[in-house]
């Protein structure tokens, strides 16, 4: 599956989306839980810095 992922990410524009981690804290439970985005590399700064 990884190597399906990253070939998919490769093709055509593949050079212009990110992968955003992002930590976030749960309003239900509490506990920190984490966002896994692919961003267009302009969105992803907007989406890290928000």
């Amino acid at each position: 599956m990884a190597k399906k992922a990253v070939a998919t990410l490769q093709s055509k524009d593949g050079r212009a989306y990110t992968k955003v981690i992002k930590m976030c804290k749960s309003p239900k439970t509490g506990a920190y839980m984490f966002e896994e985005k692919v961003l267009l590399n302009e969105d992803a700064k907007k989406y890290a810095n928000s």
